[in-house]
């Protein structure tokens, strides 16, 4: 009996444990998209930033579309931000609900640990109990057997 409260006291600890590491990789995964959408983000702004540089220095080439292409990479760079800070809000929000997913699973699996460790501890101490209960007995009896052998012998010696 004691071998098998062990042993679901293990399993309890280990299936806890394996549940703590798959949350935690599905959270290192969310942190990685969000981290590769940033970086996409960027990379854009930064190839927006470089087109609008290259319209410039045409439009003052030329000196008569200055105007116009100025307007255009402001309206460029204005796309490319409500973009990235909307990608920004989106990574957030996606880490903010992994984040209490993991919370969340993380203490219920904390409750059924607790759960299983106090029943498997009940069902121990009920055990422990039972049999402390049938040794006092054995060894009622066996003192009785004992005694009533001794008098027996006794009562053959004196006569």
């Amino acid at each position: 009996m004691k071998n098998t409260v062990i042993a679901m006291s293990l399993l309890l600890v280990a299936s806890a444990a394996c549940a703590q590491g798959e949350v935690q990789h599905a959270t290192n995964s969310t942190v990685e998209a969000a981290h590769a959408g940033a970086d996409h983000a960027k990379e854009k702004l930064h190839q927006t930033e470089h087109r609008i540089q290259e319209q410039k220095s045409q439009a003052q080439s030329t000196g008569s579309t200055t105007d116009t292409l100025k307007q255009d990479g402001e309206k460029t760079w204005n796309r490319t931000k409500e973009g990235a800070e909307k990608a920004w809000d989106k990574t957030r929000q996606g880490s903010e609900k992994a984040w209490n997913n993991t919370k969340e699973g993380s203490a219920k699996a904390w409750d059924k640990t607790k759960e299983g460790s106090a029943k498997a501890w009940d069902k121990t101490k009920e055990g422990s109990g039972e049999a402390w209960d049938k040794t006092k007995e054995g060894s009622a009896n066996a003192w009785d057997k004992t005694k009533a052998g001794a008098e027996a012998l006794k009562q053959r010696i004196t006569e």
